[in-house]
């Protein structure tokens, strides 16, 4: 069975998703930039309206995943409006300057999640070495990374997500995403054996 998450980026879209057979959605606003953190109300709406899971975006600008002193704080109270809101997973990306994930951060910003569930975004496709950044997430517990195994697309991506797959062994679920529709998923489930994909037009 694989899980369709549906990336939206209002209250329409993911009615729409849900209609159409998503099995979650992830909610954000401003696709443009790869995705904001929705309105309060948007997410109160999704959550007490729609039947399937809505996983909620924690990112306050487009660009890169440096955050300053001040973005982070916003971040943290984002995540604890979800809280409050009952969603049940957030989904964030942290790195350094280097290229590297920003440990110390994530971790906070991982423990303030709790009891929600975490997926680390594809920020994740920008790191040097995924392998490495893998254990690194399993070792804080995140839940889940989204990557298109540090390509473009799946597609493009399947032999990393395949190590990725391998390599995670069930300590960590991988989302397949990048360029993933409704047209390729049964084809791209063959090549790449992940139990979770991710796309605009998954459904």
């Amino acid at each position: 069975m694989i899980i369709k998450e549906a990336c939206i980026e209002n209250f329409a879209q993911a009615l729409a998703a849900q209609k159409a057979g998503a099995s979650r959605v992830e909610l954000c606003e401003n696709l443009a930039v790869g995705g904001t953190t929705p309105s309060f109300g948007t997410i109160k709406a999704c959550v007490e309206k729609l039947t399937i899971p809505s996983f909620v975006m924690i990112r306050p600008r487009g660009g890169d995943f440096v955050y300053s002193k001040e973005e982070l704080q916003i971040m943290q109270a984002d995540i604890n409006c979800c809280k409050q809101l009952g969603v049940p997973a957030v989904v964030f990306g942290l790195l350094t300057k280097d290229g590297e994930i920003d440990i110390v951060n994530t971790q906070k910003l991982v423990e303030l999640a709790r009891p929600m569930q975490v997926t680390f975004h594809k920020a994740f496709d920008e790191l040097k070495d995924p392998l490495k950044g893998l254990e690194t997430l399993i070792q804080m517990g995140v839940d889940r990374i989204l990557t298109s195994g540090t390509k473009t697309t799946a597609a493009e991506g399947a032999e990393i997500l395949t190590q990725l797959i391998q390599q995670a062994d069930g300590r960590i679920t991988i989302i397949a995403a990048g360029k993933v529709t409704r047209n390729n998923l049964s084809e791209l489930s063959q090549t790449i054996h992940a139990s979770e994909f991710h796309g605009k037009k998954i459904v």
